[in-house]
């Protein structure tokens, strides 16, 4: 058989990856993003504000996860694999945080420019529009990251696959 008459191989399985792989990162920040609007909407209540931006949380959990696999492709924290699992996690951490934020930026700069407001005025909105909001909100970003770097850190030891095994199968007793 010469080789020019072999099919290609189908892309569909790496789609599928990649789907399922964004799903479930979306799914854990629309987790960590509702958690925080649920407090952020309970504290402000208290003070007889309303705030419940439910679809907000949904939005924003899709574009952040996308901008994490971006982030993911561009290779951002890899190749340190000699070193303890924390300085891997605490690279990406940082590094995926700077992607974000950077992106956020470009999101809401486009965005607001679209809506007519000056790019300056969209910028200053981010993170709730005070040094403190965007502190906390920069801190809050950092702690929801951490755990899932953490787990990708230790997937890279030990295979992928085996962690979500090992989580989620059921296990036999001895």
């Amino acid at each position: 058989m010469r080789d020019d008459d072999a099919s290609p191989p189908s892309k569909h399985p790496k789609l599928w990856k990649e789907l399922r792989d964004y799903s479930i990162l979306a799914a854990y920040l629309y987790v960590w993003f509702t958690a925080l609007l649920f407090y952020k909407s309970a504290i402000l209540q208290a003070d007889g504000i309303d705030f419940v931006p439910w679809t907000f949380a949904a939005i924003k959990a899709l574009v952040v996860a996308k901008f994490m696999l971006l982030g993911r492709v561009l290779r951002i924290g890899d190749g340190r694999g000699h070193q303890p699992l924390i300085v891997p996690t605490l690279i990406r951490t940082f590094g995926f945080l700077v992607v974000v934020g950077v992106l956020t930026v470009v999101e809401e700069a486009v965005v607001g420019l679209i809506h007519g407001r000056s790019l300056w005025s969209s910028i200053a909105e981010i993170g709730g529009g005070t040094l403190n909001q965007a502190v906390a909100t920069t801190l809050l970003m950092f702690l929801t990251f951490v755990p899932y770097f953490a787990f990708r850190a230790l997937t890279d030891v030990v295979g992928e696959g085996t962690l979500v095994q090992l989580y989620f199968a059921p296990r036999h007793r001895a």
